[in-house]
């Protein structure tokens, strides 16, 4: 039986506005593009969709294109997981992966390597670089998704390119796709705010004009306190009270 297929799963989340300008992260992201992986792993809060959603903006015509996905627990089945891959390539390539949906949907599916295998041969004969963003793979507690997209990153045609946002790291073998460099890093002391992005998140973000008032302010520890004042604070609220009500304000 076939996998009901949500399409908002597959949107790209599009940007809010006064997005705080990070260009050294979206740097970080484009020399990643040379690897196989980028891993963004960082707790709630850092800005991780934000981030890939912006520099998606920036490279999806001049470098590649972008397929996306958020994840849930369903996803935690591996022919759900399969699915909406194969769901997912199909908004930028419309007819690959047939087969591997045929097999998924078969009474007795081989095994997920047999149809990654398959799908892997189809994604060679494409003929334009892409990106494929997994956002949330934090809801991920297989084991057999685990080996399936361990199997899809150790093999990666090199017009493919895969991104991972999570809250902790997924169970893959790091430690051998760092030793081979065929893996980029984004973490939450990356993600942090420095000076010059807080100012600009006080200014244009929260309406605070007086930034001579913010010399100690170093750094945003982490940016769920952007969360935090935008949906509970006014603007009138002063820097003081920010760092009071969410104590990630490091002066």
């Amino acid at each position: 039986m076939s996998t009901p297929i949500l399409a908002t799963k597959l949107y790209i989340p599009p940007l809010r506005p006064h997005v705080v300008s990070r260009p050294r992260l979206l740097e970080r992201l484009n020399e990643g593009l040379h690897r196989n992986l980028t891993l963004i792993s960082a707790p709630a809060g850092f800005g991780k969709t934000t981030l890939v959603s912006a520099w998606v903006a920036l490279i999806e015509r001049p470098r590649a294109r972008t397929a996306w996905l958020s994840l849930d627990e369903g996803e935690n089945d591996p022919i759900r997981f399969l699915t909406y891959l194969v769901a997912a390539l199909q908004t930028i390539a419309a007819n690959i992966g047939e087969g591997v949906l045929g097999m998924l949907q078969s009474s007795q599916p081989p095994p997920p390597e047999a149809m990654l295998t398959a799908l892997l041969n189809e994604i060679t004969t494409l003929p334009d670089n892409f990106v494929l963003v997994l956002d949330d793979y934090h809801v991920i507690d297989a084991k057999p998704v685990d080996m399936a997209l361990t199997y899809l990153v150790e093999h990666l045609p090199p017009q493919m390119h895969l991104v991972i946002a999570t809250r902790e790291d997924p169970q893959l073998p790091l430690a051998r796709l760092r030793a081979r460099s065929h893996l980029t890093e984004l973490r939450a002391a990356d993600l942090r705010f420095t000076a010059s992005e807080a100012a600009e998140f006080l200014t244009q973000v929260m309406g605070l004009s007086d930034t001579d008032s913010y010399d100690g302010l170093h750094i945003l520890k982490v940016s769920i306190a952007i969360k935090h004042s935008l949906s509970c604070l006014g603007k009138e609220k002063s820097c003081n009270i920010l760092y009071r009500e969410s104590e990630y304000i490091c002066i």
